[in-house]
């Protein structure tokens, strides 16, 4: 008796479940690179995760880790089954932006996209590494736009004052 297989097919172009990400929203970048500054003299770490197109779009922080200015342990066991993370970040605030022996061990073992932080922690004071440990580039994006686009243009929502017509019909003191 034939099993039936339905077969799915995946939009041209659209990355599968699992997909290795090749973007960083500028968002988390940032929130990592802050994390980083305010665990000093400490090390950090957390966990990313990637949104469905291959952007990585949060950064997770897991419960129970300890950090020292030599480490950041993070208990991976604690994280649920979640498919959409793909690794990890945590910085070196000796300013280093190689991978160690540890690093390396965890990035073999879990994950796909790893970032090691700098300090002094600033727009360019990280690398991304893939599972082997080999440098790799990740594309940053504003909220789903490339880096360097157009800004968004800041329109204020309505504030509540009174209009001139309103104001008009108030009574004055001079009256």
């Amino acid at each position: 008796m034939p099993i039936f297989r339905p077969h799915r097919k995946r939009p041209e172009g659209a990355p599968g479940i699992g997909a290795t990400p090749r973007a960083i929203s500028r968002d988390v970048l940032d929130h990592a690179l802050a994390s980083a500054r305010a665990a000093l003299p400490n090390e950090f770490g957390g966990v990313l995760r990637a949104d469905p197109p291959g952007v990585i779009g949060e950064l997770l922080l897991v419960p129970g880790g300890t950090a020292g200015r030599r480490h950041a342990n993070f208990h991976l066991y604690m994280l649920h089954a979640d498919l959409s993370i793909v690794g990890t970040v945590h910085s070196h605030p000796s300013g280093a932006l190689h991978p160690s022996a540890a690093d390396l061990r965890l990035f073999r073992n879990w994950g796909r996209r790893h970032l090691i932080l700098g300090a002094p922690f600033g727009p360019g004071n990280w690398r991304a590494y893939d599972s082997n440990g080999e440098e790799t580039t990740l594309e940053v994006r504003e909220r789903g736009r490339p880096l360097g686009g157009p800004l968004p243009v800041y329109r204020p929502r309505a504030v509540h004052r009174p209009s001139e017509r309103r104001a008009e019909e108030l009574p004055s003191d001079e009256e």
